[in-house]
């Protein structure tokens, strides 16, 4: 179902009464319905919650969850970033409840991704970090404060661990790519072309490749031989990357727990040197008289 929106137009003459006014609704405003919760869209349609998810049923998906990604993904890699804040202003129109609103659907995000989790290959990906020669991170634009964060974590625990920050030196960075080595890709709608192309070229070499994106239709996938994904979808101009980076949290402990000797060993080391240059504030404790 490439064209979602489409899609529903064209099965708008099989549909009953209700389902044609949620129909007319969604393709009435089709960047703001696909951030809606199914009580929000029932509402604004006219129509009972049971309604909404008979709807999307009725065409075919799952479930609203479902039809929802499938709007989202296809809003999310047309709008621009203007267009995407102009969208935030209608989903988020009281100022203050809009606060609250966003919290909810950080929250939301989260406890999707959590009940999504493949475990499987989160297991897969724990056990190709441990075995992983080097590790490569490609996570470019607003992504890359995940790659910065995941490649901070993972070269304390691992000492093998690269973020490919410069397009201009990443051939001398992959010169000796193989497939001992893993490279993991970063990127959620708008997708980052150089990303996919990293991923795309470390896969020919033979390396494990790790995705880490936001749902099966990204372009990440095909090149991908473990994915992982994390809801990132909110309606406004920015990503939401508080479930992407309970997924990395997730992943750095869980790699430190295999690695706790070895970890242990690093991390005194570390604070040896820490200590020297003095990088932390230190409170001073009180003194006993």
């Amino acid at each position: 179902m490439s064209n979602v929106y489409q899609y529903i137009a064209g099965k708008m003459a099989e549909m009953s009464k209700s389902q044609i006014k949620i129909a007319k609704y969604i393709l009435e405003n089709p960047n703001a319905v696909p951030f809606f919760t199914v009580g929000k869209l029932a509402k604004m349609a006219g129509v009972s919650e049971a309604t909404v998810v008979r709807f999307a049923t009725s065409l075919g998906y799952s479930g609203y969850p479902e039809l929802q990604q499938y709007m989202q993904n296809s809003v999310q890699q047309q709008l621009t970033t203007a267009e995407r804040l102009q969208m935030s202003q209608r989903v988020y129109e009281e100022e203050e409840q809009g606060i609250y609103e966003i919290f909810q659907d950080d929250m939301a995000n989260i406890k999707s991704t959590m009940e999504k989790l493949d475990v499987q290959a989160f297991r897969q990906a724990v056990d190709a970090l441990l075995q992983a020669k080097k590790v490569y991170i490609a996570a470019n634009r607003s992504a890359m404060s995940l790659g910065v964060f995941l490649q901070y974590y993972l070269h304390i625990i691992l000492g093998n661990t690269v973020l490919l920050q410069s397009v201009e030196t990443i051939a001398e960075r992959l010169h000796d790519l193989d497939e001992d080595d893993v490279v993991i890709g970063i990127s959620f709608a708008r997708y980052t072309k150089s990303t996919i192309q990293i991923l795309s070229y470390a896969k020919d070499k033979g390396a494990t490749t790790i995705a880490i994106t936001d749902n099966f239709l990204s372009p990440l996938i095909p090149h991908a031989r473990i994915a992982l994904t994390a809801s990132s979808q909110m309606p406004t101009f920015i990503d939401s990357f508080a479930a992407p980076l309970s997924l990395l949290n997730a992943l750095i402990t869980s790699v430190g727990k295999e690695k706790a000797e070895d970890f242990q060993d690093r991390l005194e080391k570390l604070e040896e040197i820490w200590e020297h240059f003095d990088i932390f504030h230190m409170k001073e404790r009180p003194g006993k008289e």
